[in-house]
């Protein structure tokens, strides 16, 4: 059974810095890309940054330079260290794990971590 768990969620004020962490276990972590997600208006889910298997990123122009995902496979952990937070970021974060195989695709999440940032 896969299981994603976030950390390092909380409070901070805005200019601050937060790193979460998503431990994962139940499958071949270097096998899959990770990525990080929030809400937006008009989205459940939002994609906030992604690394792939080879290390390669990718990241919402909102958080470019400011936020940077890292993985480290002997851990089966992904981070997404967070700086110059802004109120905006406020959000649940959710880790996601994504299998692909020739013939499908399949996502996996966490329970989601709460990051407030305050004025």
């Amino acid at each position: 059974q896969v299981q994603l768990v976030e950390s390092g969620g909380g409070l901070v004020q805005a200019g601050g810095s937060l790193r979460l962490s998503c431990a994962a276990s139940g499958i071949t972590f270097s096998d899959v890309a990770m990525a990080w997600y929030r809400p937006a208006p008009g989205k459940e889910r939002d994609l906030v940054a992604t690394i792939d298997s080879g290390g390669n990123t990718n990241y919402a122009d909102s958080v470019k330079g400011r936020f940077t995902i890292s993985r480290d496979n002997a851990k089966n952990t992904v981070y997404l260290q967070m700086n110059s937070l802004k109120p905006d970021d406020t959000a649940v974060y959710y880790c996601n794990a994504r299998k692909t195989t020739t013939w499908f695709t399949t996502d996996y999440w966490g329970q989601g971590t709460q990051v407030t940032v305050s004025t």
